[in-house]
């Protein structure tokens, strides 16, 4: 029985965001279970318009907001974010490295009314993603 209780334990927590200093991160084994099994996630990509054009998760978001440090960047997001507020998906911010753009979009998303709970950065950005077969 302590066996299939620290198995589910153990499966449940592979499930779950990482929580890291103050952001949700999530893997990309775990958006790829999504994306796979159809299960309804947004994906908001930040990156430029040109690495966003050579590489970037099929049915993502383009916001072309990265770097995400200006009023212009922000303003990029907006109709996204209204879009997003109608929805009660998760929300996964694709950077080119999932580092300063991802956090800052994060918290402008965050800023503009959308629940910290839905919002998960992906690990490692689009530099991180191995799964080749789920690019465009």
């Amino acid at each position: 029985m302590k066996k299939l209780i620290l198995t589910l334990v153990l499966v449940a927590a592979l499930c779950v965001p990482v929580y890291a200093g103050g952001y949700n991160y999530v893997s990309a084994e775990q958006v790829k279970d999504w994306m796979s099994s159809g299960t309804p996630v947004s994906i908001v990509d930040i990156q430029v318009k040109e690495e966003f054009d050579a590489h970037h998760l099929k049915g993502a978001i383009a916001t072309y907001s990265y770097p995400v440090k200006s009023d212009t960047d922000r303003a990029k997001l907006d109709e996204t974010v209204a879009a997003l507020k109608e929805k009660n998906t998760r929300i996964v911010v694709v950077c080119p490295r999932g580092k300063g753009g991802a956090k800052r979009c994060y918290d402008y998303m965050a800023s503009q009314g959308i629940a910290q709970d839905r919002l998960l950065i992906l690990e490692k950005g689009m530099a991180g993603w191995p799964h080749k077969e789920l690019v465009e």
